[in-house]
């Protein structure tokens, strides 16, 4: 008993350090993540561009599956035990978060539909609403991805094809289809068309592959497999942009792809059953036609003086061929630093980048750290706040502001690279009947919470439970008599947990069992891909119930053996622990991140209402922000349970200290007696909301612990299951 004793609390003790180092780690990490979603707020990062993550937290287990499988850094993160997105400015639509996700819990969606003009009106089959036949594909419809290009322009050419089969045939020497642009989203059409056995023929005003052949040398263009028509799938993860753009110049070869090149397309019009395409080499008839533009459109000019020299140019394709120069780089996004980070690398360069904001809000998280690197060893300048006024041939005129206000400076210069994007073909789109009025759009309501999404999995466990009722009524008469008394009933051979029925729910209680396992399979193991997480999570749950339903009339309801008894009810346990994480774990988090949403707006009111008084103001209005942040870090950054109950405690005092000298410093400046309680009440609102999410985040924190008792509890249900068989093996049967 001793030695138990000393066994169980060494065990204890182990259990308790391990839970407070994880926790105190936990803390931190939290406070982290915080402090990044407030910096992304700040520079602006947090606004996606174009498709963006919605997480529904009533879907959201904290299982942080998608933020490990999101390919760009930081557009997800884990704030109070559920997914959140950071720095949507980052996402570019992957989608790879919404298929990971095992409770469906994500789905990609467009930000600001409603007043957008910068996407296309098209319905579901990419059609352009009122004009049949003409479609858009690729890039220009929102999607940045080559894999999606490709999807779009493969959906596309078979679906030229399906209406061909009904009729919709080219007549009067007119092709069935017709393809203006030769990137992704066009070859993957045209390679469709041409398994397809349609008439058509590929427009390309430059050269093979687009948006893509414009790219930086040896730039890493796709990270994903993907599957070309007449080709199958490419296997390979990664591709550079030389890479990808020989392949698609040899699989046009191969398959002898009509691509004609150097023909610019200016407009479309309506021809009868199809449409009339003007180029500058003539007029086409088609069927149907499909636009795979991109959204590159033209570079964007700076509109300045000596914008016309030869020494400036508006894409980047070798930096190796600049070395030995004064180098100007305009711009703030992706490319821009990309390419200005390549001429720092080459010798003898001086490179300077300007962007016209005081923060980076659109780069991955990788060149944002890389930029750093460079300009904290001094290998790149970096000019914030900056525009260039002028260019010569041997220096640029910059506008740079600074603490100190606007300032005018010349600096050396060889070569100028302009990249800021380009004017997307909006114009030229309308000119073809495309319409961007965000009212064409189909009316579209916010993502809602949709629950668990568990009903299919339950219906059917519910319907076998009830089945396995009616079985347990219709042989009440030995289910209910007492374990003495069974052997003595005619149906005792028929169904005790050795019987023809017994042994069979016996073995289906282990193949449950191994089921529900292998779902860990899927979400942890790269090599296991079959089937999508989600679906697995409905097999999940159900095969968990099944196994607890089938290991009850397997055991005839009750206990037969000791080892028995513990196998039942370690089942019970997991499906009781499932169910907490399932239905009840969510709503603590999706309480404390909803304060979190509310602390984010008042902390933006604060901002606000200070904004719109004088300077001097202005300064209080931010002291006041810094005071009551600064009361906020002190409840959310304590890594002690009793330090975090006495800040709790010592939170009201210390606001009221806080408010009262504030009022004091407001009322010394002048501020109004109504403006200055109207601030401070913005104040108490949000130190009061601050209290409520570290009330929560300990709370979620004590629920926390279903997945570690999920978790370990199915490591000991396998190990008692395996004795469980061994022993009924070893003594050729079962107890009773």
């Amino acid at each position: 008993m001793s030695w138990a004793l000393l066994f169980g609390l060494l065990v204890g003790l182990a259990l308790a350090v391990s839970v407070l180092v994880f926790r105190r780690s936990a803390l931190v990490e939290l406070e982290e993540t915080l402090s990044e979603r407030r910096e992304a707020r700040e520079r602006g990062s947090h606004k996606a561009r174009l498709a963006y993550p919605h997480v529904d937290l009533s879907r959201c287990l904290g299982c942080a599956a998608c933020v490990q499988a999101c390919p760009e850094e930081g557009v997800l993160v884990m704030i109070h035990g559920q997914a959140a997105v950071a720095h949507g400015a980052r996402c570019v639509g992957h989608g790879v978060c919404a298929t990971e996700c095992p409770t469906g819990a994500i789905v990609l969606t467009f930000a600001e539909l409603d007043s957008r003009r910068d996407l296309p009106v098209i319905d579901e089959r990419f059609e352009v609403p009122g004009s049949p036949g003409l479609f858009l594909a690729g890039e220009v419809t929102g999607y940045a991805l080559i894999r999606t290009a490709i999807q779009h322009g493969t959906a596309l050419g078979a679906e030229v094809a399906r209406r061909r089969a009904q009729g919709a045939r080219a007549e009067g020497g007119a092709f069935d289809l017709v393809i203006v642009g030769a990137g992704p989203a066009g070859l993957a059409c045209a390679l469709e068309a041409k398994a397809r056995g349609l008439s058509f023929v590929v427009l390309e005003q430059d050269e093979l592959g687009g948006t893509v052949a414009k790219y930086p040398r040896a730039k890493l263009v796709m990270t994903e497999p993907v599957e070309l028509p007449l080709v199958g799938k490419l296997n390979r993860s990664t591709y550079s942009k030389e890479e990808l753009i020989e392949l698609w110049q040899r699989v046009a070869a191969e398959h002898a792809l009509p691509i004609r090149t150097g023909v610019r397309f200016s407009g479309l019009a309506r021809e009868g059953q199809g449409y009339r395409l003007e180029t500058d080499q003539g007029a086409l008839s088609a069927r149907h036609v499909v636009l795979a533009l991109g959204r590159r459109g033209t570079p964007k000019r700076l509109g300045v003086p000596g914008e016309e020299l030869p020494k400036v140019a508006y894409g980047l394709l070798d930096a190796q061929a600049h070395t030995g120069r004064h180098v100007l780089v305009v711009g703030g996004g992706d490319s821009a630093v990309e390419g200005a980070l390549a001429l720092a690398g080459q010798p003898g360069n001086v490179v300077t980048l300007s962007y016209r904001s005081a923060h980076f809000t659109r780069l991955k998280r990788r060149n944002e750290e890389r930029l750093a690197e460079a300009e904290a060893s001094g290998a790149l300048r970096v000019l914030r706040r900056s525009q260039v006024r002028a260019i010569t041939h041997a220096q640029a005129e910059l506008l740079v502001e600074d603490e100190h206000g606007p300032r005018t400076g010349w600096i050396p210069n060889d070569e100028v690279f302009v990249l800021i994007g380009g004017d997307p073909p909006f114009a030229l789109l309308e000119r073809c009947g495309v319409s961007f009025d965000p009212a064409g759009r189909p009316r579209t309501l916010p993502p809602l919470e949709r629950g668990t999404g568990l009903l299919r999995a339950l219906a059917i466990a519910l319907s076998l439970a009830l089945v396995a009722l009616g079985w347990l009524g219709r042989h009440s008469s030995y289910y209910l008599a007492s374990p003495e008394q069974r052997p003595l009933q005619p149906q005792h051979e028929f169904l005790r947990p050795g019987g023809p029925i017994g042994l069979t729910l016996g073995l289906a209680a282990t193949a449950m069992i191994l089921v529900n396992l292998a779902y860990l399979a899927r979400r942890y193991l790269p090599a296991v891909r079959w089937g999508t997480v989600k679906s697995w999570m409905l097999v999940h749950v159900l095969s968990g119930v099944l196994a607890l339903l089938f290991a009850l009339v397997h055991g005839a309801m009750s206990g037969q053996d000791a080892l028995g008894e513990r196998t039942l009810a370690v089942m019970a346990l997991l499906v009781a622990s499932g169910a907490v994480g399932r239905y009840v774990y969510a709503h603590v988090p999706r309480a404390t991140n909803g304060r979190e949403l509310e602390l984010d707006e008042l902390q933006a009111e604060l901002a606000a209402l200070a904004g719109e008084w004088e300077r001097a103001n202005r300064e209080f209005g931010t002291r006041v922000r810094t005071e009551i942040q600064r009361l906020v870090s002190r409840q959310h950054g304590q890594k002690r349970l009793l330090t975090r109950i006495v800040a709790l405690l010592w939170a009201p005092r210390a606001l009221r200290r806080t408010l009262a000298g504030l009022r004091r410093e407001g009322r010394a400046l002048g501020i109004p007696d109504v403006e200055l309680e109207r601030l401070l009440e913005l104040a108490r609102r949000a130190h009061r909301t601050s209290s409520l999410v570290a009330h929560y985040e300990d709370l979620r924190a004590l629920l926390g612990t279903w997945r570690f008792v999920h978790r370990w509890g199915a490591v000991f249900l396998v190990l008692i299951v395996a004795l469980h068989v061994l022993v009924a093996v070893r003594y050729g049967g079962f107890v009773g």
